[in-house]
């Protein structure tokens, strides 16, 4: 697994949430109670944004929705997501913070429901 810096620790103060990339791999970053979170930036409900979204003591809050996601494991804590994001092994030293990607997590999170699925078609 390769670590990616890829955000100054003073970016992501504590209670926000932002987006930043590591590569074609976008990372939504958090921190809550000093403690720094990286996870995919696509909510699994309806591939909203999570950077939009807030910070609680619960989890990360989807802001399309609601659904809060579990900081450690991923998993959605409550409806309508049904399925976990990604979570990324996160490092902060020196004043920066490193997300570690290999090609199993960079897959997963690039993985987001069916472009089509939401498109209406001709006709």
């Amino acid at each position: 697994m390769e670590f990616h810096k890829i955000a100054r620790s003073g970016q992501i103060p504590d209670g926000v949430v932002r987006r930043f990339f590591a590569g074609d791999v976008e990372v939504a970053l958090s921190r809550q109670d000093g403690e720094i979170h990286a996870t995919s930036n696509y909510c699994s409900h309806l591939d909203c944004l999570l950077s939009s979204g807030k910070v609680t003591d619960e989890g990360l809050l989807c802001s399309c929705h609601g659904s809060v996601f579990d900081y450690a494991s991923g998993e959605p804590l409550c409806p309508p997501a049904t399925r976990p994001i990604v979570i990324f092994p996160v490092r902060e030293e020196d004043g920066h913070i490193h997300v570690g990607i290999d090609e199993e997590l960079a897959a997963a999170a690039a993985k987001r429901r069916a472009s089509g699925a939401r498109r209406l078609t001709p006709g």
